[in-house]
């Protein structure tokens, strides 16, 4: 069993024994859900710590879409609930970047594509593989997209 894996079920042992409903019903959805990867597709297999953890960013990037959507929809508790879900999976992921740190490493990168004669806009893709590799886990794609684009139009 993976350390990171192995640790959750440690965490949702103890927030049983805690009765802490919010965190032991969080880490049950998460071990679902990697539970489910786990067991999809042709073969079972046992996940690395790598893939628990994109499993965990996903089971995260839920609970803050959700917690958007609940706001939009006035539905406050909700939202809260899902905010604290997602906070509670945080803890578990690598910390995320800062804007200036993003914007320092998509910097280099686009410096470094324009150096292999990648332009514009359509240097999209050769600073995002620049890029990818470097942010692995602590950004989410959707922002490294679009700190990508404000960089190479500027």
């Amino acid at each position: 069993m993976t350390t990171l894996k192995s640790k959750l079920k440690e965490d949702l042992t103890a927030a049983i024994r805690a009765r802490d409903e919010l965190t032991s019903s969080t880490l049950r959805l998460t071990l679902t859900a990697i539970t489910k990867e786990e067991v999809g597709g042709k073969t079972a297999r046992e996940l690395s710590d790598d893939e628990v953890q994109k499993v965990i960013a996903k089971e995260a990037k839920k609970r803050r879409e959700a917690a958007e959507a609940f706001t939009q929809g006035g539905r406050t508790e909700s939202a809260e609930r899902e905010k604290a879900e997602g906070a509670i999976l945080d803890a578990y992921l690598p910390q995320q970047l800062s804007d200036d740190e993003l914007n320092a490493i998509v910097g280099q990168a686009v410096e470094e594509a324009k150096a292999a004669g990648a332009e514009g806009p359509r240097a999209m893709g050769a600073v995002m593989k620049i890029v990818n590799p470097k942010v692995a886990g602590r950004a989410e794609g959707g922002r490294v997209a679009a700190t990508v684009k404000k960089l190479l139009a500027g």
